[in-house]
């Protein structure tokens, strides 16, 4: 257990919402992780759309179409399995962002 002053405790209950130090301390530390999943999820997504790019340079070089509909439903029906309705919306904007200037 942390031991905290008066002030440092109020400065961490107004940057988490927390009401007692022990609180404030476990929100602190779950938000770094979260920052670091962010980070790890944009990574990701970064990765996602350099390698839809060469799908589509492979598609267009071979006198296809930039974007694959089909494909694009069965992203989208897969997030919308792992994740609900919301999934849909998150696919949506990988989709979007992986599309490239079209």
């Amino acid at each position: 257990m942390t031991t905290t002053t008066p002030l440092a405790a109020a400065s961490a209950a107004d940057q988490t919402g927390a009401r007692t130090p022990d609180a404030a301390e476990l929100i602190a530390g779950a938000r770094e992780r979260i920052d670091a999943l962010d980070d790890r999820i944009i990574g990701l997504i970064q990765e996602r759309m350099a390698v839809s790019a060469v799908i589509q340079d492979a598609r267009i070089a071979s006198g296809g179409r930039r974007v694959n509909l089909t494909r694009e439903m069965e992203v989208l029906a897969h997030y919308r399995q792992a994740l609900g309705k919301p999934g849909t919306s998150v696919a949506m904007t990988l989709l979007e962002l992986s599309r490239g200037r079209v």
